[in-house]
């Protein structure tokens, strides 16, 4: 036999129905800036109302501070912008991670390093272990800086 939950308040009208989703999406001690879906479940567990769904949901999408930091609600990235070409070599470099290629090498290598002069297409590599900003470090460290002095500016896509 299937147990059914207790019966909840009806709640009229009026401005009592906007302070409890307030109160049940704004307030920390109710995990604070919850999902429409969250929010919903936590006041359909303790209150009802005709068209509870729809007020609910209209709070949470125009609820600021979700607006301002939900991932979610936030605009796409927009279009790639053109960069101007560099008037001389060494003057804009690009640096990217590829892979991982199989197979591994020998040394463990699953990574290439790539630094481009965007000008003369000189490229400099070299396989490494893994991706992490202290590997692209010593990569332009101890294969770019040292070997062929400072760049103006380096391009990347992460970082």
């Amino acid at each position: 036999m299937k147990k059914s939950s207790p019966p909840v308040p009806f709640v009229p009208k009026g401005r009592i129905r906007s302070d409890i989703i307030k109160i049940y999406h704004d307030t920390p001690a109710n995990g604070a800036h919850f999902g429409r879906n969250k929010t919903t479940h936590k006041i359909r567990q303790r209150y009802f109302w005709p068209n509870m769904i729809d007020d609910i949901r209209n709070y949470v999408k125009s609820c600021l501070p979700c607006l301002q930091n939900n991932h979610l609600r936030q605009k796409p990235p927009g279009a790639l912008k053109p960069i101007k070409p560099p008037e001389g070599v060494w003057q804009l470099l690009t640096m990217d991670f590829h892979g991982p290629i199989t197979p591994t090498t020998k040394n463990g290598n699953k990574y290439i390093i790539a630094l481009t002069d965007v000008l003369s297409k000189f490229v400099i590599t070299k396989a490494v272990r893994d991706c992490t900003a202290s590997t692209a470090a010593r990569f332009l460290t101890e294969e770019v800086l040292l070997k062929y002095g400072t760049p103006k500016c380096i391009l990347t896509d992460n970082g």
